[in-house]
């Protein structure tokens, strides 16, 4: 099968969270040509009708749909996949409507609070807060402030956290803050607590779950924000950057939470209608009580992401993995 991998559209000036789509599909191209497939990159800006010409020109059976914002916007993110639907083209990875669903992270917790998933409350600059009145939203009024669209912990620093329990300051927080923060931000009510990342993998019988991972924040005082912020992913000068390990080794006393986010990470799956692969975040209150971060469907596949790290503790080849993902197109 001739299959095209399409990905953001990079220049040399793009960030480290943009240039790493390409290692993604370096690493998906090797995968594909282990198992018997050849393959075509193309980058996707906002010249739609020149991507289709050049997926048309490629002879391409199949896309490979890496795509993670384009011209550096994630809210655009959904654009390839409903230009594919009006090509007729399979791809792979969620559906359009699920790839919109879940890239905008106060739609995607409407859904999860409609579905009984458990999310933590939120706040937004129209005022439409979510899942329980605003007094009780946050014990404690501590807040993590988030982009609406933009992932790879983009906008996340030391001054994300507030602490504030005044709902109208932090609605004049969020106006003041939207413009860096891709446009449009919410307030979630933070959870001080554990961070969970599970990734699922589609299969013959369904998707399966992959070995559960935690962030450890090594070393952090008290006044460190515990938070995966844009540093300690993309900064490897910074402390974070060292410093957040992902561990997927726990003691017999966390296996029933384990469990749980397991089975709530398949509930986000069939909640969104999720194909090949995804990725769900959680954070864990000392109580041991989770709620969902974010649903991401279409985690990073770069070699040193957590996805790839799942894959290899469960034994689990790219290559393998890439043939379940097109298997399920």
């Amino acid at each position: 099968m001739h299959v095209a991998i399409v990905h953001d559209r990079i220049t040399d000036t793009d960030a480290p969270d943009s240039i790493d789509v390409l290692h993604q599909a370096d690493a998906v191209g090797t995968a594909l040509e282990s198992i018997g497939h050849t393959s075509v990159r193309i980058g996707c800006g906002l010249d739609l009708a020149g991507v289709r010409h050049l997926l048309e020109q490629s002879g391409a059976d199949m896309v490979v749909n890496l795509v993670e914002s384009i011209e550096g916007k994630g809210r655009l993110i959904h654009l390839l996949p409903f230009l594919l639907d009006a090509m007729g083209m399979p791809y792979t990875g969620a559906n359009a409507e699920a790839m919109l669903l879940t890239s905008n992270k106060v739609l995607a917790k409407q859904w999860m609070a409609a579905a009984d998933i458990p999310t933590p409350p939120w706040i937004t600059i129209s005022g439409k807060e979510g899942c329980y009145p605003a007094a009780v939203a946050s014990p404690g009024g501590v807040w993590i402030i988030k982009s609406v669209w933009e992932h790879a912990s983009i906008g996340l620093d030391d001054k994300s956290i507030v602490r504030n329990d005044n709902i109208t300051d932090i609605r004049n927080l969020l106006k003041a803050r939207a413009g860096r923060l891709g446009g449009t931000c919410f307030a979630e009510a933070f959870i001080e607590g554990r961070e969970f990342n599970l990734s699922i993998l589609a299969g013959d019988n369904g998707p399966s779950v992959l070995p559960p991972a935690e962030i450890i924040f090594e070393g952090y005082s008290e006044e460190m924000p515990k938070i995966v912020d844009y540093r300690a992913k993309w900064d490897e000068t910074a402390y974070a950057y060292h410093h957040t390990p992902r561990t997927f080794d726990f003691s017999p006393d966390d296996m029933t939470l384990l469990e749980r986010l397991k089975n709530l990470a398949r509930r986000c799956w069939e909640c969104f209608d999720l194909s090949g692969y995804a990725r769900v975040d959680f954070r864990v209150d000392a109580s041991g009580d989770p709620g969902v971060l974010e649903v991401n469907a279409n985690p990073c596949l770069s070699p040193d992401a957590g996805f790839a790290a799942a894959l290899d503790r469960a034994g689990v080849s790219m290559a393998e993995a890439m043939e379940r993902i097109l298997s399920d197109v």
